[in-house]
């Protein structure tokens, strides 16, 4: 039997918000050593085709997700649901923010990546209706450093 989604207030993160959401990012695993959460967020909030929605429960930050736009196609990044707050539908909630989000926007295709080894993730956007890419990624660091294999 499924739960419902549950209702959350959604919002732009605000600058008092930004330890925490780094915070949850880390309780996730989200942050990787070779990517500064606080230059991300920080860049995010700098233009106007990208932004950091944050999911509150009763005024605790629960979900998040990191979404925005070259004109064309959507992305996000960082999609977050506190582990306490797991299997209650935020991450349905959070995602569909995006969506609607990049609609406004005008935007009508949203792309996201995730790493092979995430059977978890990769189950969750199975069941929100998305489907494997037939592209293939290509990467290249431009300052210099070397391509590692778990980038």
């Amino acid at each position: 039997m499924s739960v419902p989604p549950a209702a959350l207030a959604i919002g732009a993160i605000a600058d008092a918000d930004v330890e925490k959401v780094v915070a949850l990012w880390q309780r996730c695993g989200l942050t990787r050593p070779w990517n500064d959460p606080h230059a991300d967020i920080a860049l995010a909030r700098r233009r106007d085709n990208s932004t950091v929605l944050v999911g509150r429960d009763n005024g605790a930050i629960v979900a998040t997700v990191m979404v925005g736009h070259d004109g064309h196609r959507g992305w996000v990044y960082y999609v977050a649901v506190d582990p306490d707050s797991q299997k209650r539908g935020h991450g349905r909630v959070i995602m569909a923010a995006a969506e609607d989000w990049l609609r406004s926007a005008g935007i009508s295709k949203l792309q996201l990546l995730v790493r092979r080894e995430n059977a978890q993730a990769n189950a969750f956007y199975d069941s929100l209706g998305f489907e494997l890419s037939t592209s293939v990624m290509f990467q290249k660091w431009l300052d210099g450093r070397a391509t590692t294999p778990s980038n």
